[in-house]
């Protein structure tokens, strides 16, 4: 354990490492420190004494139920316009005939149910999709619909917010994904994104799903145009809900992906961050999320699987999941595949301990 002496009078790591709640001068601090293996320390010390040495994953199936997309964000490679050639929307039988793979042949314990912004689908086709679902697979846990979706929703249909959400919890719904966060940041926010919420109304819309006991994950997309105090603004923000509602299960911070994305060919971003500025972030949001939000995810699809296991030493404890079938990312030139034996060695390889969990972070069962 490293001791406040040991950290060269560095004042931020000092309060970290001394159990302090961390402010926005103290991040921007940790953003700016010149010696990235302390700062990983730091963060592996915090990592250790909140969670201990245990890696967990959860049997996850990505299912995009359409490409069709009203925001057309510069950030995304995923999205289609109505009626292109190569848009989608599965009916909910297709859905129910991958959830059948996911679940039977593959072992998924969680459903993770993403798409585009669909501007002619009204509220019945996300109901009848999960009460499908739920109807032959009770037990599976449906993790549906980003705060970013649940926004759109709400307006297309002209229900408020709350009724979206009260009415996709009475159909099924256990969780919401943690998308569409992106940065909050207006003037990063405003590069990034086109047609979709603010970083204040994807806030809003997480705390109305809390106060009704939907669970979430909460996200930040870096390595774009942000700058250093953007990444402080969206992690302290993230903490100050977590707060109020203690609705978050985790946080995962997601590297950025520039292949194929408006941003690429317009010639704004022309290579993807650096591994040393990914493993900061990574760092620095576990420090500032200490005795907050216990849990930092890793997602090992956006940075690759050895840098992954290189961020589980820079304050992750968790990978995330096996993502089968991640359409998004893949998009974007990342290769999505893993299996759990996968995971599970990446874990063993850096000396730690790997466990399956369930949505809710509860250990299903450990590896030896």
């Amino acid at each position: 354990m490293l001791r406040n002496s040991e950290l060269g009078g560095t004042p931020a790591l000092e309060k970290a490492l001394a159990g302090h709640e961390l402010t926005y001068k103290d991040g921007l601090e940790l953003m700016n420190e010149e010696n990235l293996f302390l700062l990983g320390s730091a963060a592996d010390n915090i990592r250790r004494s909140i969670k201990g040495d245990t890696v967990t994953f959860v049997a996850s199936y990505y299912l995009n139920y359409t490409n069709v997309c009203a925001a057309s964000c510069p950030l995304c490679a995923f999205y289609r316009t109505n009626g292109a050639q190569d848009a989608f929307t599965l009916t909910t039988e297709q859905i129910i005939s991958r959830a059948r793979i996911a679940i039977k042949q593959l072992g998924t314990t969680e459903l993770h149910i993403v798409g585009g912004f669909h501007p002619k689908l009204g509220i019945d086709y996300y109901e009848n999709m999960i009460r499908a679902i739920k109807r032959e697979f009770p037990d599976v846990v449906i993790k549906a619909l980003t705060p970013a979706e649940i926004f759109f929703i709400s307006r297309v249909t002209k229900n408020s917010t709350r009724e979206v959400l009260q009415r996709l919890k009475a159909a099924g719904l256990d969780a919401l994904p943690g998308g569409g966060a992106e940065i909050f940041a207006p003037e990063t926010r405003d590069i990034i994104v086109r047609g979709k919420c603010s970083g204040k109304e994807w806030l809003d819309t997480a705390r109305q799903a809390h106060e009704i006991g939907l669970k979430s994950n909460c996200t930040m997309l870096f390595g774009h145009v942000e700058k250093p105090e953007h990444i402080v603004d969206h992690v302290l923000k993230i903490r100050d809900l977590q707060k109020k509602t203690r609705g978050f299960t985790t946080f995962i911070p997601l590297k950025f992906s520039l292949e194929n994305t408006e941003l690429e060919q317009k010639g704004l971003i022309k290579a993807e961050s650096a591994a040393t500025y990914d493993l900061r972030v990574i760092a620095v949001s576990r420090l500032l999320l200490a005795n907050v939000l216990d849990n930092l995810s890793v997602y090992w699809v956006a940075l690759g699987k050895k840098l992954a296991q290189v961020a589980l030493s820079f304050g992750g404890n968790d990978l995330v999941g096996t993502a089968f079938s991640e359409e998004i990312f893949k998009a974007a030139g990342k290769n999505s595949g893993t299996s759990i034996q996968e995971l599970t060695s990446l874990i063993k390889e850096i000396k730690r301990e790997p466990a399956q969990r369930d949505t809710f972070f509860n250990i299903m069962r450990r590896f030896n």
